[in-house]
């Protein structure tokens, strides 16, 4: 009598009278609990056509996820007074803790059902509020292109590189 398994776990028997010399064979197989070749090809499907509709729900959700973050993040360095919050003037930290407040309000109202550009458009209604206040802290101070300060010295008496 012979035993053969094989790698997916198909066991093959088979045995021969040595006096008679009448061999006879069986195959075990344990489909037990395997899908079959019809439910693979179905999920697969199923896995193609609601591929599209994945890719949506992760883009909304990564676009509430910055929405939030970008809210959170302002709120907090607004109210820092050591940084953001000590250097701007008080109707500007007023002017963005009242959008941030409406973004948050928008949010607990909307969240469930809005698409991934109307949390993009809440972002840049924000940052559209956010950005010329912060801008003029850095827009305000001495210096030329790139930061570098303005020395006068362009006169032509030396050579460029």
């Amino acid at each position: 009598m012979t035993f053969e398994l094989d790698a997916n776990g198909i066991l093959k028997v088979s045995a021969i009278d040595k006096g008679t010399n009448k061999k006879e064979e069986i195959t075990i197989t344990n489909d037990k609990g395997r899908l079959t070749a019809e439910e693979i090809e179905r999920m697969v499907e199923e896995a193609e056509k609601y591929a599209e509709e994945d890719k949506a729900t992760r883009e909304r959700i990564e676009a509430r996820n910055g929405l939030e973050n970008y809210a959170y993040s302002l709120k907090n360095q607004v109210n820092d007074e050591e940084g953001l919050g000590g250097k701007i003037e008080e109707d500007d930290k007023e002017t963005i803790l009242e959008a941030v407040k409406e973004t948050q309000d928008w949010l607990e109202e909307n969240a469930a059902t809005a698409t991934a550009e109307d949390f993009e458009e809440q972002k840049e209604k924000l940052s559209n509020v956010a950005y010329p206040i912060t801008s003029k802290l850095y827009g305000g101070s001495e210096g030329g292109a790139g930061g570098m300060p303005d020395y006068g010295d362009d006169d032509a008496g030396h050579d460029e590189l």
